[in-house]
């Protein structure tokens, strides 16, 4: 079916978002709210910011005036029933998603396709009710719609074919990129999404780290476009904590997607972002307080370091000279004897273990031991983790090499503000970035593994409708499957947690040394 004209039912931020982006590809929109006058208003604001963006020359006049052309204001919901496709743009709430498809379906002849841009409802539940179940699905599109390029297109239970190549189709047709995902909690992107946020407060939770610490480790370290504590603040947690909640529930308690109680707290205490001035951070106008002061750092970055020996531990051969080139660009003394000296620092380059562990498993002195994060880009931020007994001297000459970009002696200005470059954390089962981005790789994994989407609709959705450095799979490519599937081995070995348990479809791919994108073959017996 080519797709002509479509009614979008409720004209809020996301109905106008989609009934822009159909207008633009030149479809017949026509417009209805049940509340009077708000179809109305969404169409004269929409009209409003799109002659705003053409007189700063984003598009022609006449592509403007084309535009409006294709959006039309109905007062009577009955004027739909001529319309290829409607798209509902409701209150998440399931009886009311429930009867307005069943009045849709007495409005519009049977060929007409029903879709729902629910975001966490059963789409096979919506159409439960319908006489005609095969020609409803889900088409999720994301806030704020013309700039995020993604749509998920979700058939229910009994949805034909037919209908998903159709909205998949016109999803291309404005200028989104539609990915197929099975009828499950979360689709793909909020599914893909939970280990970010929940990881994240469970390193807090611990101790690790401070928010400000796990969002600077994040952003700047692994290429997070925002910290997962700046992200629920924006989003709010009035939203995000019972997405979480929703999320684990559905899943009949997964561990993987556990809540915290910290979330919960804030949400009872209204501390919920942006939005009310507070949450992790304080805002005032809407922007995020920051202090005036200089940051305290913990230990002195202009130590002497010239009488300094490093010895160095690590799991990979590459992680080692990668320090070892560091060290002799700025003429530090390696220790390489077999076992370190009674004064050298003990630097351990490690995966999914804390300093103390890898100290043992070194059989090395944990009083000498800090250990370093080289999951991250060292050029851009370094995490560093003493054992919780090693001794202040050591830190501090840790701290003194790492602590700040490309400085390994004095400031040349003692007074002037330099950038922090490292961050100090307390012992943890991996550090931040290696415990955050390795869920979100495995869950990625695990994702594939249930066959709700391709790996490479997986992929595309996840960096798309989350704006992660990398898709999940293209991630744990990157850094290696085989490095991704240690972090979590370790971590699940020492806690015994579930959460962290490897993904098989991780396991084998990372033991084949294949691509996390490898599928299984088709064949027939």
């Amino acid at each position: 079916m080519t797709v002509k004209s479509l009614a979008i039912i409720g004209t809020g931020i996301m109905g106008m978002g989609i009934a822009q982006i159909a207008a633009q590809a030149d479809i017949q929109v026509l417009l209805f709210d049940a509340k009077a006058g708000a179809a109305e208003q969404g169409r004269q604001s929409l009209q409003a910011m799109l002659e705003k963006l053409a007189a700063k020359g984003k598009f022609t006049d006449e592509q403007l005036q084309s535009t409006l052309s294709n959006l039309t204001v109905i007062e009577d919901i009955a004027k739909i029933a001529d319309v290829d496709v409607v798209i509902e743009a409701i209150i998440e709430n399931l009886d009311i998603k429930k009867q307005l498809f069943k009045q849709l379906e007495s409005l519009v002849p049977a060929e007409t396709i029903l879709a729902t841009n629910t975001s966490s409802l059963a789409v096979t539940a919506i159409a439960s009710d319908c006489e005609h179940p095969e020609r409803v699905a889900g088409f999720h599109f994301f806030n704020p719609v013309p700039l995020m390029k993604i749509v998920e297109v979700i058939p229910g239970i009994s949805t034909k074919l037919s209908v998903v190549e159709t909205l998949t189709t016109l999803a291309k047709r404005m200028g989104h990129l539609g990915v197929v995902a099975k009828d499950t909690p979360g689709f793909i992107v909020n599914h893909g999404g939970r280990a970010f946020g929940t990881e994240a407060l469970k390193i807090l939770g611990e101790g690790v780290a401070s928010f400000e610490d796990i969002d600077r480790i994040l952003r700047d370290g692994a290429g997070f476009r925002m910290g997962p504590f700046e992200l629920l603040d924006l989003t709010g947690i009035d939203v995000s904590h019972p997405v979480m909640e929703s999320i684990y529930n559905q899943y009949y308690f997964e561990p993987r997607y556990r809540p915290h109680p910290l979330t919960r707290q804030m949400l009872t205490g209204n501390k919920l972002g942006r939005k009310v001035g507070e949450g992790f951070y304080q805002y005032t106008d809407g922007q995020k307080v920051t202090s005036n002061t200089n940051q305290q750092l913990p230990y002195k970055t202009d130590s002497d370091t010239s009488n300094l020996s490093v010895w160095i531990g690590a799991d990979l051969a590459e992680d080692k000279q990668q320090l070892i080139d560091h060290l002799n660009a700025n003429d530090i003394t390696i220790d390489d004897n077999d076992q370190p000296n009674p004064d050298s620092l003990i630097l351990l380059a490690i995966y999914g273990e804390d300093t103390t562990n890898a100290a043992i498993r070194y059989q090395v002195n944990p009083k000498q031991a800090v250990a370093i994060d080289m999951l991250t880009d060292l050029s851009k931020h370094r995490t560093l983790m003493p054992s919780i007994v090693t001794e202040d001297n050591f830190v501090a000459q840790a701290y003194a090499l790492f602590g700040r970009n490309n400085k390994l002696g004095k400031s040349s200005d003692e007074d002037s503000e330099v950038a922090v470059d490292a961050t100090l954390i307390t012992e943890s089962t991996g550090f931040v970035a290696q415990r955050v981005v390795a869920m979100v790789i495995n869950l990625g994994c695990d994702i594939a593994m249930q066959g709700i989407a391709t790996p490479k609709d997986i992929d595309n959705a996840v960096k798309l409708g989350l704006g992660y450095p990398y898709g999940p799979i293209s991630w744990g490519d990157e850094l290696g499957a085989e490095r991704i599937l240690l972090i979590l081995e370790r971590i699940y070995g020492l806690t015994g947690d579930p959460r962290y348990r490897p993904s098989p479809w991780l396991q084998r791919r990372a033991k084949l040394g294949i691509s996390l994108f490898t599928q299984q073959s088709n064949f027939s017996c």
